[in-house]
């Protein structure tokens, strides 16, 4: 890598941030394009947000992930937004075009093309998607149109049900919302086509648990878990047991990295090296398992 002052800087701003797998990613498809970018991660805390922000124009950072706790604060330092990121309330990708900050969310798209790219079919089927917290409200939105019933379980009922309602009238489907108990959990996934965990049940050290049960998984579903961390979660691990569709968490990570990455550079994001080299760096710390 040879950095100059002509090269371009793009990072993350989090905290924490030592985890990220950012930097791995898009240097990997920085360096395989033969982009003159690099990619750096940026510990920031939520007291310092607003002077970090100064700093992206002030040194012409040309663009940003922003991670937690940042993604809703952020929007209040920025410019402009796009629709998807007023309807969510945050932002986790940032353009700087001559110290002009936009706002989008690269979420829900990397979850819908982690789906897609990975043969799972949508159009008419039920998806049933267990929370509706920041990422699961990002996924929702932009699987509501392309399905033909969504299923919302909460653990905060009213959450999942307000959610559902404004997305049902928004886009004249059939969404409801739940429950995130065993029982409703395991009656909606009776007839659903696709079961989608965005959760963070099963993330690293808690390995051994899950919010479903094996038994309740079948053949014919499609089961896709956007943590990363281990690679292979007890849900997963389960599904494939059972003979399901398995989409690991590390696709949504790849597919949402893409859309930012092309938005900064204008170029199409080369998905097999940003895959290989996070799956490289999770089975280098162990946590490929």
């Amino acid at each position: 890598m040879d950095i100059s002052g002509k090269t371009r800087v793009c990072g993350v701003i989090g905290d924490p941030i030592g985890h990220t797998l950012s930097p791995t990613i898009h240097n990997a498809a920085f360096n395989h394009l033969g982009l003159d970018f690099v990619f750096l991660a940026f510990h920031v805390k939520a007291a310092e947000l607003e002077k970090a922000m100064r700093g992206i124009r002030g040194l012409g950072i040309h663009g940003l992930n922003v991670t937690m706790p940042h993604k809703s604060a952020v929007i209040g330092c920025l410019d402009e937004v796009d629709f998807t990121v007023r309807f969510l309330g945050s932002a986790n990708t940032i353009l700087n075009r001559g110290g002009k900050l936009s706002g989008f969310s690269t979420d829900g798209v990397g979850a819908l093309k982690a789906l897609l790219e990975n043969g799972v079919d949508l159009s008419g089927k039920k998806v049933l998607l267990l929370g509706a917290g920041g990422a699961a409200k990002a996924i929702a939105f932009v699987l509501v149109p392309e399905v033909g019933e969504l299923a919302i379980l909460n653990r905060s009922v009213e959450k999942a049900e307000e959610l559902a309602e404004t997305l049902g009238h928004m886009f004249n489907r059939k969404v409801m919302g739940g429950s995130l108990s065993p029982n409703t959990i395991k009656t909606n996934l009776r007839d659903s086509d696709v079961l989608l965990n965005a959760t963070s049940v099963g993330m690293k050290p808690n390995l051994s648990q899950s919010l479903v049960a094996p038994e309740w998984l079948r053949s014919d579903l499609s089961v896709m878990d956007i943590v990363y961390n281990p690679v292979k979660t007890k849900l997963t691990k389960d599904a494939e047991a059972a003979g399901a569709k398995v989409v690991s968490g590390v696709e949504m990570l790849i597919y949402q990295g893409a859309e930012s990455f092309e938005i900064w550079t204008g170029k199409s994001a080369p998905i097999k090296v940003m895959r290989k080299a996070a799956l490289n760096k999770l089975s280098s710390k162990g946590e490929s398992k």
